[in-house]
């Protein structure tokens, strides 16, 4: 029996960002019926034309301000699961708190609001970060579900303004993801429902929200058409610079197995496709026949995850993600990269 079978309605907060909208997708497909949250109505309007063919079975409502109490109150009410995934990420932020004050209120509030009005509500899922588990270093290291960023709160608690931009974000991810956990051991006696938390690393993927030019992409989608159309990185940077990465399908994926699974429940998961250098996915792009673009940037090809002296420092165990929610088999970076390619050039990017 599964935790939210499908005919169930999900809430999915932001609704309209890059991963949330493949998780309204997923479910609608699943035979979800889903109710998702945008911070103004001028954002509601693309969702309603692209998923027009589910009728009633969804709807947008607007909730303008995450952080603000009771915000969610209204949009909990008469749901059986919540995909909580609005947060923001941006490489220009100043004070921390332009990052920690909304991922911690908006996570918290959504817990609040489902303990004071969400009496059908059975199931919560947060949408965490490998950046709440990883921690940098110049050995390579293999990460589980056991670990915790306190590496980046360190450094954020010491240097304020001045840490690494990454790392505010870091921090921030972390710190909502703690509270989270926090809330639901204070309230265990009073809640109706369990939490899931999954924690991706990079999300590549094709788009579906609302993205009229190539500068207004998702941060990750960005630096992956700066880098594999536009050539942003040198050789030596394609060659060494990489992380973990999951296509933005298989996170929407593991987000609708997160509610029907009834084993996932008190659980965070990893969920990665693995580890890469970019020199990888710019080589899967110079692969595709006929291509998709002429003139890509070439790098050094063979020299990322296949060269014999590669070394990957940030690794991720999926075994749990694998073993409790089925998600034994992710889309390849060569089918994630066409799909990029193909979307980027139907939209005249």
């Amino acid at each position: 029996m599964p935790a939210v079978p499908p005919g169930s309605k999900v809430l999915v907060t932001g609704a309209n960002g890059y991963i949330a909208a493949w998780v309204v997708r997923v479910l609608l497909e699943k035979g979800y019926a889903v109710r998702g949250t945008v911070r103004s109505e001028s954002k509601a309007t693309h969702l309603r034309k692209i998923f027009s063919e589910y009728g009633d079975k969804h709807e947008v409502v607007v909730v303008e301000d995450i952080t603000k109490e009771g915000a969610f109150d209204e949009a909990v009410k008469g749901v059986d699961a919540i995909e909580h995934t609005a947060s923001p990420f941006h490489l220009n932020c100043d004070d921390p708190q332009e990052f920690i004050e909304p991922a911690v209120k908006g996570t918290v509030g959504v817990l609040q609001s489902a303990l004071k009005y969400g009496s059908t509500v059975k199931r919560i899922v947060v949408t965490s970060s490998c950046a709440a588990v990883l921690t940098i270093s110049d050995k390579s290291q293999t990460f589980t579900e056991l670990n915790w960023n306190d590496q980046a709160i360190k450094e954020v608690e010491e240097k304020g303004r001045d840490a690494l931009v990454m790392n505010k974000y870091r921090a921030s991810k972390t710190l909502a993801e703690k509270s989270a956990w926090d809330f639901v051991e204070k309230n265990k006696g009073s809640i109706g429902w369990d939490l899931v938390v999954l924690n991706p690393p990079y999300v590549f993927g094709p788009v579906i929200h609302d993205v009229p030019t190539a500068p207004q992409l998702n941060t990750s989608a960005l630096e992956f058409y700066n880098t594999i159309v536009k050539g942003s990185k040198d050789a030596k940077q394609l060659s060494s610079m990489g992380n973990s990465w999951i296509d933005v399908r298989d996170l929407a994926l593991a987000h609708a197995l997160a509610i029907q699974k009834e084993a996932a429940g008190g659980n965070r998961f990893i969920v990665s496709g693995g580890p890469f250098k970019w020199q990888d996915f710019v080589d899967a792009a110079n692969s595709i026949t006929p291509a998709i673009y002429t003139d890509l940037p070439k790098g050094n090809p063979g020299s990322g995850s296949a060269a014999p002296d590669t070394v990957h420092l940030i690794n991720y165990d999926v075994s749990k993600a694998r073993r409790v929610l089925g998600l034994d088999k992710y889309i390849t970076q060569e089918e994630c990269t066409r799909a990029c390619l193909e979307d980027f050039k139907s939209r005249g990017f």
